[in-house]
């Protein structure tokens, strides 16, 4: 008998009227709304303007979303191009089904276009954005258990997660809750970028290099762990490869980028061209210094006729005008 375990939804959706409100698609929104917060905070931290995570997020998260359907149909297609499947599912997102290395690997791609347009580097971006991933991953993983899905092997462990379902295959039981296993060590990867962080002034994509690289070291584990249908490659579930792969190349960059570009990228974000403007017209006009200032003062004070020279003159032009008009009389009286 269990004495305690996960109790899962009897049902992933919640009927607002005549709006359904799915909880797969609702933790995908609110991790996304989580990673943005947080960019948001981490890029003004490093200089940026505050409003440019979201403007570039509009890009990455729907490229995002299409990578990361892409990524699960491919690798899952007999879900839905096999005898008795309908293909019309495959668009059917709300259902479960987002592979996160489509999802990183295409939403970088919307990302680009986004900073390439704000002329922003990718890399200092998806340094300031890392740990929000990692958070809206945590969160977005807590969807498989409104769908009762991705759990692990049979146990009677008292985190047990309780399947209820007997739909498409599923048995009902205790199973290991592999959702919550990679949900907190999300959150643990959150962690350890922002303190990596902090630490060594991370720069030029090694933030994000970082996380990727921790993500995997968890998922490979987990995934180790599940028990639902999948690909197999020598012995070994083909996420199980593809975290092997992914954290190799993480590693790397992060060797290779700290001996290329040691160090933080000063300026994250271009100033706009008003600011610009004003900031070229000022640097146009030179400025004194201190001395050149005094200097200026002395020669104009030398310049200046002082207020004795300028009586002097006064009282001259005063005798001149006086003996002018007695050389004028004396002429008279001769006539």
């Amino acid at each position: 008998m269990d004495l305690a375990f996960i109790p899962s939804p009897s049902r992933g959706v919640v009927e607002l009227g005549p709006i359904p409100l799915r909880g797969y698609a609702f933790c995908i929104i609110i991790g996304v709304f989580v990673a943005v917060w947080l960019g948001n905070k981490r890029w003004i931290a490093r200089g940026g303007r505050s409003g440019t995570v979201a403007d570039i997020a509009v890009w990455a998260v729907p490229f995002g979303l299409v990578g990361g359907r892409l990524y699960h149909v491919i690798t899952d297609y007999q879900l839905y191009f096999s005898d008795g499947r309908d293909w019309v599912d495959a668009f059917k997102i709300w259902e479960g089904g987002l592979g996160i290395w489509g999802a990183i690997a295409l939403g970088a791609v919307g990302a680009w276009i986004g900073c390439r347009r704000r002329g922003i580097p990718l890399p200092a971006w998806a340094d300031a954005l890392a740990p929000g991933i990692a958070l809206a991953q945590a969160i977005g993983r807590w969807g498989n258990w409104f769908n009762q899905e991705l759990y692990g092997k049979a146990t009677d462990v008292p985190w047990a997660l309780k399947i209820t379902s007997a739909e498409d295959g599923r048995v009902p039981g205790t199973y290991h809750p592999t959702f919550l296993y990679e949900s907190l060590w999300c959150i643990g990867v959150a962690a350890l970028v922002i303190w990596a962080d902090r630490r060594f002034k991370l720069g030029h994509g090694r933030a994000f290099a970082l996380y990727v690289a921790a993500y995997c070291a968890g998922r490979g584990w987990i995934e180790y762990m599940r028990v639902d249908d999948a690909h197999h490659v020598l012995g070994l579930r083909l996420n199980v490869w593809t975290a092997i792969v992914v954290f190799l190349l993480a590693v790397a960059y992060l060797v290779v980028s700290a001996k290329k570009h040691p160090g933080r990228e000063e300026i994250v974000e271009p100033e706009d061209e008003a600011s610009a403007s004003a900031a070229g017209s000022a640097t146009d006009s030179p400025k004194l210094t201190k001395s050149e200032d005094k200097a200026s003062e002395a020669k104009s004070s030398e310049d200046k006729p002082s207020e004795a020279d300028a009586a002097k003159a006064d009282a001259s032009k005063v005798d001149a005008k006086s003996a002018a008009s007695d050389e004028g009389a004396g002429s008279a009286k001769k006539s």
